[in-house]
C-alpha cells in the first residue's frame, strides 16, 4: 500500500501531487467569482481585474511547491537576471518567427499589408499588457506544476504529447477555426506547445517559453493586425488576406493558421532541440544531442 503512494525515496508519487494540484484548483475556482465581484464592487475596473485568475493561479501552483518544501525558483520563476535574459531572448524570437511567417505570405500572395488607419500607439501597451498576462496563464497552467510533474512520472515525451493536444484540444471552441485552416491551426497548435515544452525543458524555467508565447501573440496582433487564435486585435499594420485557401492564409483564425506558421515551428523546433540548452537542463540525454557544445543563448 506504501508503494501506491510514495516511491524509493519515500517521496509523494508525482501523480498524487498532480491530484493536489487539482484539488487546490478546484478550491481555489470557488473563491475566484466572489473575490472578483468583490473587487468589482470597490470599483476596480475590467482591466484592472485581468491579473485575478493569473494570481490565483500563481497561488495554487506556489501552495503545492510550499507542500513539497520547494521555491518558485523551483518551479521556473527565478526572476533573476537570467531569467529576465531569456524572457526577453523569448519575446525577441517569438516576435521574429511571426515576421517570418507574414514575409511568407507576402512572397506567396496569401496577404498584403498596409497602415492601419485606426491605429494607437497606445493600442502596443494596451495589447502588451493583456496578452503578457494572457501568455503568462497559459504558461504557468500547461508547462507549471502539472507538466513538471508528469515530466518527472511519466517522462519527457508522452507528457509532451500529452499537453500538445491538450493544448490544441483547448483552442477548438476559438472563433474562426473553420474552413482548411482548422487542421492546419490544430496543427500548428500541437507543435507550439511541443516547441514551449522544449524550451522549458532545454532551460528548467518559464521564462523563455513565456516570452516565445507573448513575443508570437503581441506581434501577431499588435503588430501585424492577424487575429490571435481567432480574436480580433487593433494592429499597426492591417492584413489584406488574399484570394488563396485558408491553409495558405490561415483564414479568421490568424497566421498561425497558416502552412507557414507550421513551417516555421518545425524549424523553430530544430534550432531549438539542436541547442544545449543551460547546465541547471542539461541532465537528460535524449534532450542534448550535442553535449559537448556550449549554450549560444542568453542565461
Amino acid at each position: 500500500m506504501n508503494k501506491i503512494f510514495f516511491n524509493a525515496q519515500q517521496q509523494l508519487r508525482n501523480g498524487w501531487w498532480v491530484m493536489v494540484f487539482i484539488a487546490i484548483l478546484a478550491v481555489s475556482r470557488q473563491l475566484y467569482k466572489p473575490t472578483r465581484d468583490w473587487l468589482a464592487s470597490l470599483g476596480a475596473s475590467t482591466m484592472q481585474l485581468e491579473p485575478l485568475a493569473l494570481v490565483f493561479l500563481l497561488l495554487v501552483s506556489w501552495s503545492c511547491v510550499l507542500l513539497r518544501r520547494q521555491r518558485l525558483a523551483d518551479l521556473g520563476l527565478a526572476l533573476n537576471s537570467r531569467w529576465w535574459q531569456q524572457l526577453l531572448f523569448g519575446t525577441a524570437a517569438g516576435m521574429a518567427m511571426m515576421a517570418v511567417i507574414a514575409l511568407l505570405m507576402w512572397s506567396f500572395s496569401a496577404a498584403t499589408f498596409g497602415i492601419n488607419p485606426k491605429f494607437q500607439a497606445a493600442d502596443l501597451i494596451l495589447g502588451a499588457y493583456l496578452l503578457l498576462l494572457g501568455a503568462a496563464l497559459e504558461e504557468l497552467l500547461f508547462r507549471g506544476f502539472v507538466f513538471q510533474r508528469l515530466i518527472d512520472g511519466l517522462g519527457v515525451w508522452p507528457t509532451q504529447l500529452l499537453f500538445a493536444a491538450i493544448f490544441a484540444a483547448g483552442h477548438m471552441e476559438n472563433p474562426g477555426l473553420e474552413g482548411s485552416a482548422k487542421l492546419v491551426a490544430m496543427l500548428d497548435l500541437a507543435l507550439a506547445s511541443l516547441l514551449l515544452g522544449l524550451a522549458y525543458l532545454k532551460t528548467r524555467s518559464l521564462a523563455l517559453p513565456l516570452g516565445l508565447h507573448f513575443g508570437w501573440n503581441w506581434a501577431q496582433g499588435y503588430l501585424l493586425g492577424f487575429q490571435v487564435s481567432g480574436h480580433e486585435h487593433n494592429g499597426w499594420l492591417l492584413p489584406q488576406l488574399q484570394a488563396q485557401p485558408d491553409w495558405l492564409t490561415g483564414g479568421n483564425f490568424g497566421a498561425e493558421a497558416s502552412i507557414f506558421a507550421v513551417f516555421v515551428d518545425c524549424l523553430a523546433l530544430w534550432l531549438l532541440w539542436r541547442w544545449r540548452g543551460v547546465a541547471e537542463a542539461s541532465t537528460s540525454p535524449e534532450l542534448m544531442p550535442n553535449a559537448t557544445k556550449t549554450a549560444t543563448l542568453p542565461g
